[in-house]
């Protein structure tokens, strides 16, 4: 089994994606697993699943028939992690009757918690850091020879691009394309660089023939992956010096431009930008093919220079309005969404507020709200005091999800009456007589069946909204 528990398009922490599952393989030994987190973490579980089936497992949604249960894990909040040791437990407890039963952890939390959770609580029998994810089966047979297995060297070559990912979702409609590991950034706030490791990008033929094959196989979207995709970089240094005159170089942009050009047919998105990376040129490229979703993820996490100089982002409000400017010069009707974090380390009512203000400027389409949960290891530990109080800290983030919703609810009513093609995702949660997917901007859109079928797109035409929600009739054209 996979199940993903991670945010998928929320407003507040408190929403949760839901389980995904396959059956596949023929070996006789039985692999399990769950995946907490963000999108890369649900991607390196097809890794997983790519690398365990090879070696004779088949995966079960079943965990009572399991012989090898690993679950990925994130360390970016505590709370997280507290879900993660939580399942732990539980999985200790079956182990009083399925003595047999190898249970590991992977991720980013196996990588910061290695020899607690080995050997002061003893909830595992492996820990495996997202760069040993080869070298599962011989920690497995480690385990079986009475050993607890431990692999959390990080490296600064892995990129796992040859590896072909067991697909989580069979007959699915859209998959996770990791196209850099790692990342270079050192945001105060976040674990990331000291989990994962530094950041390198993946051959982009590799890329290409691995959207292609999805395409193939029915697949009708791709999402780009990447602590920080903007900075992707083949055959070049972060400077932008070419490693190797020989051969081609790559940037973003172009990656973009090269997995658009696999079929008109194939919707391109992308995941997570940085604001002190993103040019016009990757604009110019969204701009130029209909099929690069008009979408943007471009976290702020703060309103005010100040505090986004102490989580060491790199930019001030200034150059990330530019860059929201320009967004709304080059791509009219893109979807723009961000990140927020509440009540950071000396966050003043003062640099709140310049916080609303921004969100007011703007007017996201979405957002993803957090309060500031400090981190072990982080800059922000070392160097700053986790001084603003707790209800502070939910006070402020209760006005900013307020604020959100509003601006949610009014670009859906702006939306009311207009058409749009939408790929079909399946069933809607609600009603089995209608149908769910998403339009070019990300918006959920619910609608009729008929006899329309997943994996194909149609034109809705929006009669109706939620905050959360386009809700339409399907319609014969883009005119309709």
């Amino acid at each position: 089994m996979f199940e993903n528990h991670g945010a998928n398009k929320v407003i507040d922490e408190s929403k949760q994606g839901e389980a995904t599952i396959i059956e596949g393989g023929t070996g006789a030994k039985k692999l399990y697993v769950e995946s907490y987190g963000c999108q890369m973490n649900f991607s390196d579980s097809e890794v997983v699943a790519s690398i365990m089936t090879k070696e004779g497992y088949t995966t079960t949604r079943n965990i009572d028939e399991a012989d090898v249960v690993l679950i990925n894990t994130c360390s970016i909040r505590e709370n997280a992690e507290t879900r993660v040791r939580n399942r732990l437990t539980e999985f200790k407890k079956r182990k009083q009757d399925q003595p047999n039963l190898v249970v590991g952890i992977l991720g980013c939390m196996a990588e910061r918690l290695k020899q607690s959770l080995l050997e002061e609580e003893q909830l595992v029998d492996l820990v495996a850091g997202p760069d040993a994810y080869r070298d599962l089966p011989n920690l497995v047979d480690e385990v079986g020879s009475g050993q607890r297995a431990v692999n959390v060297l990080l490296s600064r070559e892995e990129t796992y691009a040859d590896i072909s990912p067991v697909r989580l979702d069979q007959g699915g409609v859209s998959a996770f394309v990791t196209i850099t590991r790692g990342c270079d950034n050192m945001c105060s706030f976040c674990v990331v660089p000291f989990t994962r490791g530094r950041e390198r990008s993946r051959d982009p033929e590799t890329i290409v023939q691995e959207c292609k094959d999805l395409f193939a196989k029915g697949y009708r979207e791709v999402t780009l992956l990447g602590q920080n995709v903007d900075s992707y970089r083949w055959n070049m240094s972060s400077k932008g010096v070419i490693k190797d005159e020989t051969k081609a170089t790559t940037n973003f942009a172009q990656l973009m431009e090269m997995v658009a050009l696999v079929h008109p047919d194939l919707r391109v998105r992308f995941s997570t930008s940085h604001p002190k990376d993103m040019t016009d040129d990757v604009l110019e490229v969204m701009a130029k093919y209909d099929n690069i979703c008009p979408y943007i993820h471009l976290p702020v996490q703060s309103g005010h220079t100040d505090v986004l100089e102490r989580m060491n982002r790199g930019y001030s409000r200034e150059w990330y309005l530019d860059r929201i400017a320009a967004i709304r010069r080059i791509i009219p009707n893109c979807a723009i969404s961000t990140d927020i974090i509440t009540g950071f380390c000396g966050e003043t009512d003062e640099e709140h507020e310049a916080t609303v203000s921004l969100m007011k400027e703007v007017k996201y389409d979405y957002a993803y709200m957090f309060k500031y949960s400090e981190r072990p290891k982080t800059l922000a530990e070392r160097k700053f005091k986790d001084d603003v109080p707790e209800d502070v800290k939910g006070r402020r983030l209760e006005e900013i999800i307020q604020i959100q919703n509003q601006h949610s609810k009014e670009w859906n009513e702006k939306e009311i009456g207009q058409v749009h093609q939408v790929l079909i995702e399946g069933p809607s949660k609600r009603s089995q007589e209608h149908l769910c997917g998403r339009n070019g901007r990300n918006a959920m859109v619910v609608f009729p069946k008929g006899d329309l079928v997943k994996g194909t797109y149609c034109y809705v035409k929006i009669n109706d909204c939620t905050s959360a929600t386009l809700i339409g009739e399907v319609v014969d054209g883009p005119n309709a």
